[in-house]
């Protein structure tokens, strides 16, 4: 429980994840927690089937764009450390989404029904915000650097599937 609330101080801008040592269990179940609820999340928006294809190849892009950024840097021994925290931390911002989707559907036909789209908004920033603080904390980039390596992640990992599904 411990290792669970180091990675998810992250999320705050607290401890560094090159100090974190997670075990093997811990970092496979955040990969399959991430697994299941963008599964739920894409199930809610689309076809399940589709949503599954597109949340598994969204696994294998971050899994190799990790594994390249550690490679390319000459920090392979971080790559657990880094795959732990960036999972850990989308899984806690996707676990708010799955809350701002909820709210999406009650606040449907009323005044608030824009506030599920100014909530993800919210959550997009903060996430790219969270994986600059990681990525500058593992790898002491600058902040700009930082901010346009989590930017070409999120476009990469959640965009890349994202067209390759419309396309098929």
């Amino acid at each position: 429980m411990k290792l669970f609330k180091d990675y998810l101080l992250l999320c705050w801008f607290k401890n560094n994840p090159a100090d974190l040592y997670p075990s093997q269990s811990f970092l496979w179940a955040c990969v399959v927690f991430y697994l299941v609820s963008g599964i739920i999340v894409e199930g809610l928006i689309s076809d399940p089937a589709d949503g599954t294809l597109e949340v598994s190849m969204r696994v294998i892009v971050a899994l190799s764009l990790i594994a390249m950024l550690v490679f390319f840097t000459k920090k392979r021994s971080h790559f657990k450390q880094l795959l732990t925290a960036v999972f850990m931390c989308e899984n806690f911002i996707i676990t708010l989404g799955i809350g701002a989707e909820i709210l999406d559907i009650f606040a449907q036909r009323t005044e608030y029904e824009d506030y599920p789209l100014y909530l993800g908004v919210m959550l997009i920033g903060w996430y790219l915000a969270i994986i600059s603080y990681i990525l500058r904390r593992m790898f002491c980039f600058g902040k700009g650097v930082c901010f346009g390596l989590a930017f070409c992640y999120f476009c990469l990992t959640y965009g890349a599937p994202f067209l390759f599904m419309e396309v098929i």
